[in-house]
């Protein structure tokens, strides 16, 4: 197994070698293992100082210089497949599903040649393109939704055993999914570009567990709450009980190609390189603020999305599901909102990940959420307020709108007091 890994990046129409990650010491101390980073030189004299998408990492500009850590470069774990993806990728490598760090590094070689974003591993992409002509077969929406033989069949074929992917993180099963102007839908790697018509991202339930059955369910609804509420979320999601289609938001099909948006994890962010990891809102917001195009437009929309994760009880708000889009022409702010559910619902009781330094038991105070978020970044106190304020109205709607578009009652009764304390709260700023 090499120590080095070759990082490409999707920049004007192609894939362009760029630079290299190098594993100092023992690879099997996974993302504690030092690192050098470092672009070539070419690439390097061509793009010097560019923080966008032709960065490896909004904290990595481009240079001539390499960069030494003692851990991973952050961005490189929002890049290792987690959850189902690393156990599926495990099987195929013949490495036990329980495998810990040890296994970190042989996964990344493998598992990052088509991840979310505009970087890539190159050995892991050749791995892909050795498979890509056998794998161009495309299904019906049904078949994806029902798990049809043919579709199932295809994916064990591949070694995508539950009806995940290799190249995505999280709890449920997921596939990425290109869908082609005949209407039929591939294995992502597997669809060139001029065949694409929409990307997806398909999650899948997962076991016999209700509860996690009602958050799968209540995604698109959540989502549509969420757009109620005024926050950013990008197009329509579909499916049935079983399956969720989700439009992506890092690909974008347009006249002149596909384009391919760089995006990096909060948690990469703010620099944190393992897993588990919440920096408070407002270290969070502190680097969003040095970063985003917009600042007053991003830090108001990711306070006003803490509203919503509290008025609907989504606490898995950890450092990972939320980030940044990075774009060619110079571009840095907030993805659109995604994985917004009911996690309140989790049968492992999950309690709220990332919180404000002052004033948070889980249940923010709004007056110190403003102070706090104005000192840490600078815009104006009477800005976010207002955005707050605006708010009341469809928080007073949320429940009869929730009803109309199948939320179950029961799961408004358990928010109520929740909205109608955010409610007060901020009627009285």
């Amino acid at each position: 197994m090499t120590d080095v890994a070759n990082l490409e990046i999707y920049l004007d129409g192609a894939w362009c070698a760029v630079a290299s990650v190098r594993v100092l010491g023992a690879a099997e101390r996974g993302w504690e293992a030092g690192t050098d980073v470092g672009y070539s030189a070419g690439y390097a004299l061509d793009n010097e100082g560019r923080t966008d998408a032709a960065a490896l990492s909004v904290n990595l500009p481009v240079s001539l210089e390499s960069t030494r850590g003692e851990t991973w470069p952050p961005f490189l774990a929002d890049m290792l497949p987690q959850g189902f993806g690393r156990q599926e990728l495990l099987r195929q490598l013949g490495m036990p599903e329980t495998s810990a760090a040890s296994a970190d590094w042989r996964l990344l070689l493998a598992g990052a040649g088509n991840p979310i974003g505009n970087i890539r591993v190159r050995e892991a992409a050749v791995r892909l393109e050795e498979h890509a002509l056998r794998d161009r077969r495309g299904f019906t929406e049904g078949e994806v939704v029902e798990r049809g033989d043919a579709f199932t069949e295809h994916l064990v074929r591949h070694g995508l055993f539950v009806a995940g992917s290799s190249g995505v993180q999280g709890e449920w099963p997921k596939l990425l999914l290109a869908e082609g102007h005949d209407g039929l839908y591939y294995l992502d790697h597997a669809l060139p570009d001029e065949d694409v018509a929409a990307h997806w991202l398909v999650k899948f339930s997962r076991g016999p567990s209700t509860a996690l059955a009602t958050i799968l369910r209540l995604e698109a609804p959540y989502m549509e709450l969420a757009r109620h509420l005024g926050l950013d979320v990008y197009g329509r999601m579909r499916g049935g009980p079983r399956t969720l289609f989700i439009p992506r938001f890092d690909r974008a099909v347009t006249t002149a190609g596909v384009l391919r948006y760089a995006q990096e994890s909060i948690a990469s962010l703010c620099g944190l390189a393992g897993f588990g990891l919440a920096p408070s809102h407002n270290v969070a917001l502190r680097r969003l603020a040095a970063v985003c195009s917009h600042r007053e437009r991003d830090v108001v929309e990711y306070v006003r999305r803490d509203v919503a994760n509290i008025a609907l009880g989504n606490k898995d708000n950890h450092a990972r599901n939320t980030a940044i889009q990075r774009r060619a022409d110079g571009y840095v702010g907030l993805t659109p909102l995604f994985d917004f559910v009911p996690m309140m619902l989790h049968p492992d009781g999950i309690a709220r990940r990332m919180r404000w330094e002052s004033d948070d038991g889980g249940a923010p105070r709004w007056a110190s959420v403003i102070r706090q978020a104005v000192d840490a970044t600078g815009i104006e106190a009477a800005a976010l307020t207002r955005a707050l304020i605006e708010m009341v109205g469809p928080l007073r709607r949320l429940r009869q709108r929730a009803l109309e578009i199948g939320v179950d009652e029961a799961i408004m009764d358990m928010q109520r007091a929740s909205i109608d304390d955010i409610v007060s709260q901020i009627e009285a700023l």
